[in-house]
């Protein structure tokens, strides 16, 4: 596993509270990540990211369409599913962020020769049979860690829920089995039950991030056709996923997590560590603001835990609230539901509730 020595602390020296931690297996100088974004393919972008404080960068994603390109020209026989993912991609002109695999494992040896915080690759999809041998090849080339996007599933190229969690939790089995380097999975939010799927994924993944996010569908009334846009998130709404991190955590304790989207201020980032993340992930923030608001995410941070005494992470993460009792979370369910309503008659209702647990 990657040693801590090998990882400089380039924040500021008056810091004295540490912030030193441990993603999956990770060594890192800080608990805040850089996500996969085009940005990261600028050699200055991440040195500015480097210095200010960052713990790790995620490179762009790959897709599986260019890996089962790679494939292609290795040799190597493909599967009928991924033929047909191949040939659809070949319909559609794509402008890719890095243009093709060879071009992806150069970008890794480059940015890990270059770079002093660990350089995670970025994989996007599940199905092509080719991401045993391009994992290994990823790792060859200098790779820390790698990073699988599972993307949303269309309903129809499948029987039932099962099976696409069936595919995704083989892959990464064998993804896994075929390199020695830590293995994330970032899932979106349209699966059932996340923690049961969790705990599935401990015997292949060494961590989940939460959530990934697709580009927003929308429908244009001049043309009537569908329309996808990438907009960055803004700070405030990773508030919506605490709910899902708690559970996970607290359902699956053994897994570690890390919190992505809408982590642009030090209380983002705070909630999500008291949530049970032990890494956030930012990258719209650093789209607006540039890579200096990773120095003031961690210096809020170091703020809040001085202000509480917490030397290390571990002091904080002591600190975690208990999950919601049954009785507590209805209460506070109905509360929430209906604050238009005079106090009689929410008290009436909240007291009805917990007869009725």
């Amino acid at each position: 596993m990657t040693s801590l020595n090998r990882y400089p602390i380039h924040m500021d020296t008056k810091m004295t509270t540490s912030l030193l931690t441990n993603f999956g297996g990770l060594s890192l100088q800080s608990p805040l990540i850089v996500g996969a974004c085009p940005m990261t393919l600028s050699e200055q972008s991440r040195l500015a990211m480097q210095n200010a404080g960052v713990g790790a960068i995620v490179l762009p994603s790959l897709f599986e369409e260019q890996v089962i390109g790679w494939s292609i020209a290795s040799g190597r026989t493909i599967t009928q599913r991924e033929k047909e993912i191949y040939a659809r991609a070949n319909r559609t002109e794509h402008n890719w962020a890095v243009q093709d695999a060879e071009s992806y494992l150069s970008l890794v040896n480059r940015a890990s020769a270059l770079q002093t915080v660990p350089i995670i690759a970025s994989l996007n999809g599940f199905t092509a049979g080719g991401w045993m041998d391009f994992a290994g090849e990823l790792e060859e080339a200098g790779a820390s860690a790698i990073e699988l996007n599972v993307p949303h599933s269309h309903a129809r190229d499948y029987d039932n829920s099962v099976e696409i969690e069936t595919i995704i939790r083989d892959a990464v089995r064998e993804i896994n089995a075929a390199i020695t380097i830590p293995l994330f999975v970032k899932l979106g939010r349209n699966f059932t039950s996340v923690p049961h799927i969790a705990r599935q994924l401990l015997s292949g993944a060494q961590g989940l991030v939460l959530h990934g996010r697709a580009p927003a569908l929308d429908i244009s009334l001049e043309t009537l056709n569908l329309t996808r846009q990438w907009k960055l998130t803004n700070s405030g709404v990773q508030s919506e996923s605490l709910d899902a991190l708690m559970q996970v955590h607290s359902y699956c304790p053994a897994m570690p997590l890390a919190a992505s989207g809408g982590i642009g201020h030090a209380d983002d980032l705070v909630k999500a560590l008291l949530a049970g993340a032990d890494v956030g992930m930012v990258t719209s923030a650093v789209y607006r603001e540039g890579p200096d608001v990773i120095r003031t995410l961690l210096e809020g941070l170091v703020e809040f835990m001085e202000r509480r005494q917490m030397k290390t992470l571990r002091d904080l993460q002591m600190q975690r609230p208990l999950e919601f009792n049954s009785d507590e979370e209805r209460a506070a369910y109905i509360a929430a539901l209906t604050e238009h309503l005079e106090t009689s008659e929410k008290q009436a209702l909240i007291s009805q509730a917990r007869n009725e647990s």
